[in-house]
This record gives structure tokens, C-alpha cells and sequence, in this order.
């Protein structure tokens, strides 16, 4: 009996894997942070080829594949979360039946959205490659029977966000472009259906307004890794706080920077080659 228990603590201790294209995926970990503080976490921005949303189906498998391999090699994960959107709807099948361990995805908040309307009209934002895919089709079709749903692709936003400067004149004129049809639509509800957009809430708020309520899916996602944790005994059972590493494929200084804007503390971050 003490060898299993053993065991499971062994397993507890290992680092959960965070990945993403860039610096969206913060805003998944940030809200994993606060679920599961006494967690372990590997964060990986495969900076070297953001935008995701701009891949086609066959790149997105082997940039995903290539990282999945690397967290287990350099980093023994016991749990992997896909902070991505794009990646999610494109790959979270060849990942599942690839690897044993547990993958969890991101997909648009379609569902919530789709109970919560009122209007019975609902929008949802997202990139190129998230908007076209069969995941989105098959949750737009699943959830969202007798609504309205306007599915908008927001090219280049995600590499927008990615700069870390709010105050770029660019973002702006992208989200007056991309959201002028939400504006002036019954829309009660939009989702924000790419893990960037989250950090640019209060510039989507100044051109929707207060009437079209903002879903993402960071609590949502915390809550479900903090849930499967438990089911599968695979929580980290120390006291104290968990360590958090940051990895990029890119600009480890530039990285470090933004991220450090993006979760109000300093971040320092290793660039990695893989």
C-alpha cells in the first residue's frame, strides 16, 4: 500500500505542459495558475512559427507532434493542456490517440454562449484556420440549432497581440474592422475563440460596448485540468507553490518582456530549439 502511495506522489510532482503559438496560451496558464497554485507548470511558446492560424491541418499535427515529444523528453509531463485554439481544433484527435497521458484542448465557448443568449444571436472571434475548421462547424452545429451565429476570422490579430503594445494603432483599426458587424448585429454574446484576444477585452468592450457580454475559456479550462487531476489521483500533493518555467522558440528577451506585461510580474524565459 505505501509503494502506491509512493507512486501517485511521484506522479503528483510532475510539471503539467502548457503550450501555445505565442504569448496567448498566458492567459490559459495564468487562469491554471490561480486554480492550481501548488501545481508544477512547463510553459512553451512555439514563437519560431506564430501564427498557428494561418496553418494548414498537416502543419499544425507536426508542430504539435515535435512539442509533445519535447515536453516528455526534456521535461517528464504527466498531463499536457493545448492553450490554443487552433491547435485544438486541428490536432486534439492525432494527439489523443497518439500519446497515453491526458491532453486537454481549448475550443470556443460556443456552448455557453449558445445557452446564455437571449437575442438568439450570437458571435464568436477567432483565427483563419480556428474559423474554417470542422471543430467549430460541428460546435456551431451541435450547440447553436434556430441561432444565428457569425463567425468571424480575425487574420493577423493574433500576431498583433503578440507585440505586447495595446496601444498600437494596428490592433485597433484590425478590432474596428473585425467587430463593425458584431456592433451592429443583435448579438448579445461573443466569444472570444483564440487565447490572444482575452488580453484585449477592454478594447473589444470600447467598440461593442457594455451590451455584449465576452465569453473565453481560461476559467473553464482550470476548473477541467483541477478536475481530471483529482479523478485520475494525479494532484501534486506539496504545500507549497508549484514552479513555473518558460520556454520560447523565439526571442527569449522579447518574450520575457511582453510576458512579463501580460501577467504583471517578471518572467524570465529560456529560448529552446526543437
Amino acid at each position: 500500500m505505501p509503494a502506491n502511495k509512493n507512486t501517485k506522489n511521484k506522479k503528483g510532482s510532475k510539471s503539467i505542459g502548457v503550450f501555445d503559438s505565442g504569448v496567448g496560451g498566458l492567459s490559459i496558464l495564468k487562469e491554471l495558475q490561480k486554480t492550481l497554485p501548488n501545481e508544477n507548470f512547463v510553459f512553451l511558446a512555439d514563437q519560431k512559427y506564430v501564427p498557428y492560424g494561418e496553418k494548414s491541418k498537416k502543419e499544425l499535427i507536426k508542430l504539435v507532434y515535435r512539442i509533445t515529444d519535447y515536453f516528455i523528453e526534456h521535461h517528464n509531463i504527466k498531463m499536457m493542456v493545448v492553450a490554443c485554439n487552433t491547435a485544438t481544433c486541428g490536432t486534439i484527435n492525432e494527439l489523443r490517440e497518439k500519446y497515453s497521458f491526458p491532453i486537454i484542448g481549448t475550443v470556443p465557448a460556443i456552448k455557453v454562449a449558445a445557452e446564455k443568449t437571449r437575442s438568439g444571436t450570437i458571435a464568436v472571434i477567432s483565427t483563419p484556420s480556428t474559423s474554417q475548421s470542422e471543430a467549430l462547424k460541428d460546435l456551431i452545429r451541435d450547440n447553436c440549432e434556430n441561432l444565428e451565429v457569425l463567425n468571424i476570422d480575425c487574420k493577423n490579430l493574433e500576431n498583433a497581440v503578440e507585440t505586447g503594445n495595446f496601444d498600437n494603432p494596428n490592433i485597433d483599426n484590425l478590432l474596428l474592422k473585425y467587430l463593425e458587424k458584431i456592433k451592429n448585429s443583435d448579438a448579445d454574446y461573443l466569444v472570444l475563440g483564440c487565447t490572444h484576444y482575452p488580453f484585449l477585452k477592454k478594447s473589444i468592450r470600447k467598440i461593442v460596448g457594455s451590451r455584449v457580454k465576452l465569453l473565453d475559456s481560461g476559467k473553464a479550462i482550470s476548473r477541467h485540468t483541477s478536475s481530471l487531476l483529482k479523478n485520475k489521483f494525479m494532484k501534486n500533493a506539496q504545500k507549497k507553490l508549484g514552479k513555473n518555467k518558460y520556454f520560447t522558440t523565439g526571442d527569449s528577451k522579447e518574450f520575457s518582456k511582453v510576458a512579463s506585461i501580460l501577467l504583471n510580474k517578471k518572467i524570465k524565459t529560456k529560448g529552446v530549439k526543437i
